[in-house]
């Protein structure tokens, strides 16, 4: 008995230090850090990672645990604000906010998008829905388009978070790249001739297109 409570608190402290390790990873140098590498630094071995976390997916998971919950708890707070067009605009910032947590966040995101298997799809389903909430509470108040979707919109916050850190590359800056976002290009106006009606949404396979 003694030694099998040894053996579960050797597992907890691997458990916690394989954790540690892969966010000070991600945090330099991207969610596509080598997890050989983590386990390295975490002083385990490639077994002992893989058998707490079977894929990247799943440490990732973890690793965002933490800012998963205060991004919740944001939303809870916006949700009390009392102009529907403000608590869209503030959550949509939070949102972008979490998606840049590390280089190379989104990627596994648009993964898991359409992967229901992902251990990422949780997250992304959980993401889509709040912000479908803000979204239908603004469109009721006529502060946004009838035509958006909150999939649409989440796509639109995984890509402005995706180029966060590569807007000064190209002359412009994350501010730039969101006011586009929340605004749009075209000065108004109705949709272009000959693209797609926003009301028959072109589908695919997936958890968020059907």
């Amino acid at each position: 008995m003694q030694r099998q409570t040894v053996r579960r608190a050797d597992a907890r402290r691997n458990r916690e230090l394989i954790i540690d390790a892969a966010k000070a990873a991600f945090a330099t140098d991207g969610v596509d850090t080598s997890l050989d590498e983590i386990a390295r630094s975490a002083g385990v071995g490639p077994g002992t990672l893989y058998r707490h976390f079977p894929t990247r997916e799943h440490l990732l998971c973890e690793v965002l645990h933490e800012r998963q919950a205060m991004l919740l708890a944001r939303r809870d707070e916006v949700a009390a604000m009392p102009s529907a067009k403000d608590a869209l605009h503030v959550w949509m910032a939070a949102l972008k906010d979490y998606l840049s947590a590390f280089n190379g966040l989104p990627r596994p995101l648009v993964d898991a998008f359409e992967a229901q298997a992902s251990p990422l799809a949780v997250t992304c389903r959980t993401l889509v829905t709040i912000t479908g909430e803000f979204l239908s509470r603004a469109q009721a108040e006529g502060a946004a388009r009838p035509s958006v979707s909150a999939p649409a919109l989440f796509l639109s916050a995984l890509g402005a978070a995706f180029v966060h850190d590569k807007a000064g590359d190209y002359g412009t800056t994350p501010e730039r790249i969101e006011e586009i976002q929340t605004f749009g290009y075209l000065t108004g106006g109705p949709v272009v001739a000959g693209m797609p009606d926003p009301s028959h949404p072109i589908r695919k396979t997936g958890a968020f297109h059907d």
